[in-house]
């Protein structure tokens, strides 16, 4: 009986906090989206477990390595191996479509509103989904970019037709889901040697265009959507905001969480929503300005859809 009544009670709490979230994005001024790990992991994008398996379980069975995030450092003997491997990773998670429209039911829930979107993500899939590629700001790179190892220079180049022929060059073919490999066909582990990219300018080999280490290229297409993202919110500084927190884990809490605390807090129109599968929390300072919901994201936008 006492189970009983303590989940009605978590549900009905739920609930009401979902009113609440639904109340908050139809009445706010403007939307501000920070976008971690867990929205693309609720889209359907895993890192690990079966989807791994299908695509990199030669890769697996060789090296022993057991998900896409790991796999990425791994140190692989030559170039063609390293960009067979990466060619995969790119063509499934930043050129596919996300198996769940998690994405798009985001964007009906904010497409009416003043909105900017400030992500982690490396997918791109909100701009595949139809958000307006103008209020997208990916600050850590992009899995369709390249750069130069060293860097010399400080520009990046679209990959995506290479990496088109390269995962073709392996045995897959390319679909709208990223890729999917005939049947009875032994995948190769390797890329043409001819296929390997280098740098233009001085010839040292490229590098994908993440925020790993202090050789990550910031281009100008990278300032420019900061500065966007700046002007937003000046324009905004004192308006009635929503900041939408998704998915957003503590690997880099200084990018999108801090920040959303700190302008809640000096704002006493904003209201900070965070929206995790655990751990959904905020300090006790912003606790009557905030709304934290524990459960599925996707999930979640679809109720607040009804």
């Amino acid at each position: 009986m006492f189970l009983k009544t303590a989940t009605i009670k978590s549900t009905n709490a739920c609930c009401n906090k979902i009113s609440r979230l639904k109340y908050e994005l139809e009445t706010a001024d403007a939307v501000i989206i920070g976008a971690g790990a867990g929205l693309s992991a609720s889209a359907g994008l895993d890192y690990s477990g079966k989807r791994f398996e299908r695509y990199f379980g030669d890769f697996q069975k060789k090296y022993g390595i057991r998900d896409m995030y790991s796999g990425g450092f791994y140190p692989f003997a030559s170039l063609e191996e390293h960009w067979a491997w990466w060619s995969r990773q790119i063509m499934l998670n930043r050129y596919g479509q996300a198996p769940k429209p998690v994405y798009e039911d985001l964007l009906g829930l904010v497409n009416e509103k003043d909105y900017f979107v400030l992500t982690t993500n490396v997918d791109h899939k909100f701009q595949l989904a139809g958000f307006d590629k103008k209020r997208l700001f990916y600050t850590q790179g992009d899995y369709g970019l390249w750069q130069c190892s060293k860097p010399c220079h400080q520009e990046t180049y679209d990959n995506q037709e290479t990496v088109r022929q390269m995962v073709e060059g392996q045995g897959f073919c390319a679909t709208e889901d990223g890729m999917e490999l005939p049947a009875a066909v032994v995948p190769k582990m390797t890329v043409p040697a001819e296929l390997v990219p280098y740098c233009p300018k001085c010839g040292e080999p490229m590098n994908m265009n993440l925020r790993c280490d202090d050789t990550f290229v910031q281009d100008d297409g990278w300032y420019a959507a900061a500065n966007q993202y700046d002007d937003f919110l000046r324009r905004h500084k004192e308006s009635k905001i929503l900041f939408l927190e998704l998915g957003v884990g503590g690997n880099t809490p200084s990018i999108i969480k801090y920040p959303f605390w700190k302008m809640t807090c000096q704002n006493p129109k904003a209201i900070y929503a965070c929206v995790n599968l655990s751990e959904a929390y905020c300090p006790k300072e912003i606790q009557r300005q905030a709304i934290c919901i524990e459960g599925d994201i996707g999930k979640i936008l679809s109720m607040l859809h009804l």
